[in-house]
């Protein structure tokens, strides 16, 4: 009987861990940053994770875990969780746009800011790139993404800068992800 109680008390606590996890602050996120900009009244601030894997896999996932709050007039903190994406090299962003009609999906039309750091995920470490842009689409054959060295798993590559031994590099937690409209 004793045992019985135990588990019956028990269950529940094991039900919890297998939730979900809660709502957490931005800095708790494996991405973070500030949202800044006017986005008119009243925005559905939300993120996506953007981009392309190989052999071309389009990415435009927002149902990843995240965070945005709103810390003054436009401007806000936002935290994001980077998924797990085991087997599948690419080129990401996250990009902030307003969710106007709700659906939690980023949809053509919606409002949309980004800025030019860009998340790399290779399987394994070693020469990534380069990456054209396919000759039947506009611009076609122009290089999207240089020649680099990459690190195994998530790499931060920002495009304003020269590539070299600190761009890429090799990222577990990213903050400063800054977005502005």
């Amino acid at each position: 009987m004793r045992s019985l109680l135990i588990a019956a008390l028990l269950f529940p606590l094991t039900l919890a861990a297998c939730g979900q996890q809660g709502v957490k602050v931005p800095a708790d996120y494996a991405l973070s940053g500030s949202l800044g900009g006017d986005w008119g009244t009243s925005p559905r601030l939300r993120l996506a994770l953007v981009g392309s894997g190989v052999p071309v896999a389009v990415t435009n996932d927002s149902a990843v875990a995240q965070n945005v709050v709103g810390t003054g007039m436009n401007n806000w903190q936002y935290g994001f969780d980077l998924p797990n994406i085991p087997g599948v090299a690419g080129v990401y962003q996250v990009v902030a746009y307003d969710d106007a009609n709700n659906d939690a999906h980023l949809g053509v039309g919606e409002t949309v800011a980004r800025n030019r750091l860009w998340l790399v995920f290779s399987p394994a470490g070693g020469t990534f790139g380069p990456f054209e842009l396919p000759d039947n689409w506009p611009g076609g054959g122009a290089e999207l993404l240089p020649q680099m060295t990459v690190s195994r798993g998530w790499n931060l590559y920002d495009r304003s800068q020269a590539l070299g031994d600190a761009n890429p590099r090799a990222v577990i937690k990213i903050t400063g992800y800054d977005i502005s409209r």
